[in-house]
């Protein structure tokens, strides 16, 4: 599952990395929400491919996502 953060709307409130933190975390330089680096595509921390044994918590994250800035493509 593909899935990608829209960063310049994130509001920083913590939720996707609170949700699931193995796949998201908090980027130490702006606050902004990204995807750790072992799941990245072609090392862009906005964008990244969900392990199947994840894709439940990263579904949550983007639904509890306040501003709904993660997308999800199958």
């Amino acid at each position: 599952m593909n899935v990608s953060i829209q960063r310049d709307a994130c509001t920083s409130c913590g939720t996707c990395w609170e949700t699931c933190p193995d796949f998201f975390e908090e980027n130490p330089d702006d606050h902004f929400s990204q995807v750790r680096e072992k799941f990245r595509s072609a090392g862009a921390i906005a964008e990244g491919i969900s392990p199947d044994d994840l894709e439940a918590c990263v579904r949550d994250a983007a639904d509890l996502c306040p501003v709904q800035i993660i997308s999800i493509a199958d």
